[in-house]
């Protein structure tokens, strides 16, 4: 079982990383920050459909701030998803903004509803922690996943993923006469492989969504992580893999009856060689991250120093044993998948 050790630490995102962000528009000038979402008044908690407390809590502002902040969030939501043209907020509104408070980072989730067809979307805003921001980034490069966000200052905002969260979908949808095993339980191991060759930590059921697509013959499953806090910061390797997380047992037991184990190594190298893909289509940016991430201090040294150990164990490679920092172990990492520098 992967065990965290303790609540992790926000690192504040450095110069050099700020710089990388505004060259690749990451990095944009927003009208409110999270502090501002601060100043409410009141709150209630929020209920979900079956009348169950979600831990979230809905937020209330004076008259007077609320136009304020509303229309400040509208702007942001508009440069998130059209490129900041504000003819196109008209029909757009803020229907509440919620606040978690059970998480570490405290977020608030803003609904956005369209007045004409009452389609909704969210967004959260949240502090700018820099090694959130970094698995952020490893994820728009590396995985299957695109993802929008933006840091200004020291705030950052994420659009919302759309899925079913793991602990949900297995309570749910794990036995269901209309699950596909094989291609969820494929679709685990690509995903654990995922995680631990950009070492994305903790992902337990609470912290991925199971995204189901319909294909012409059967269905599809795709995990996406929403939890990137846990970005290179752990030393012990097990917390990189989902595998040794006891809340995702019911998805590995279903791998267990339906996949060998050559067929398993098939598909961790089928994923390998599509991060190997990846990380030739964006070796120019990825070079830039790593640089930043290198000189960053993202961990306790001796998180460093554990973390260091053991991959070098795993792979039987002394490389590792020479990176100073948690970005250089992530390079590290990626020179394994893609086979040398890149």
């Amino acid at each position: 079982m992967a065990l965290i050790s303790k609540k992790k630490k926000p690192y504040p995102i450095s110069e050099g990383f700020h710089a990388y962000l505004k060259k690749f528009d990451r990095e944009v000038s927003t009208p409110i920050h999270y502090p501002d979402l601060l100043r409410y008044q009141n709150s209630i908690p929020l209920y979900d459909s079956r009348d169950n407390d979600t831990l979230w809590e809905t937020v209330y502002y004076s008259q007077g701030d609320m136009a304020e902040i509303y229309a400040a969030l509208l702007q942001i939501y508009v440069i998130m998803k059209a490129g900041g043209r504000e003819d196109l907020m008209k029909h757009l509104s803020v229907d509440r903004v919620d606040l978690c408070v059970y998480g570490n980072t405290q977020p608030f989730r803003v609904r956005i509803v369209n007045k004409i067809n009452d389609n909704f979307d969210y967004f959260y805003i949240k502090h700018a922690d820099a090694s959130r921001v970094y698995g952020l980034e490893l994820e728009a490069l590396l995985s299957p996943n695109y993802i929008s966000y933006i840091v200004s200052d020291t705030s950052l905002i994420e659009e919302h993923i759309v899925g079913i969260p793991g602990d949900q979908f297995i309570k749910q949808y794990l036995n269901s006469p209309t699950l596909n095993e094989i291609r969820l339980a494929k679709e685990f191991v690509k995903f654990n492989e995922r995680c631990f060759v950009r070492l994305l930590g903790d992902m337990h059921s609470s912290n991925f969504v199971v995204d189901i697509t319909p294909d012409f013959e059967e269905v599809t499953y795709r995990l996406r992580a929403l939890d990137f806090d846990q970005q290179s910061y752990e030393g012990r390797r097990a917390v990189y893999l989902p595998q040794y997380f006891k809340q995702n047992n019911p998805i590995i037991e279903v791998g267990e009856r339906n996949m060998e184990h050559a067929t398993m190594k098939q598909y961790q190298q089928e994923e390998r060689t599509l991060i190997a893909t990846r990380i030739r289509s964006f070796s120019r940016q990825l070079r830039e991250l790593l640089h930043c991430m290198r000189q960053d201090r993202l961990a306790p040294q001796e998180h460093v120093e554990q973390l260091r150990k053991e991959l070098a164990k795993h792979y039987k490679n002394d490389t590792f044993l020479g990176c100073q920092s948690m970005g250089a172990i992530v390079e590290q990492s990626l020179r394994e998948c893609y086979g040398g520098p890149f």
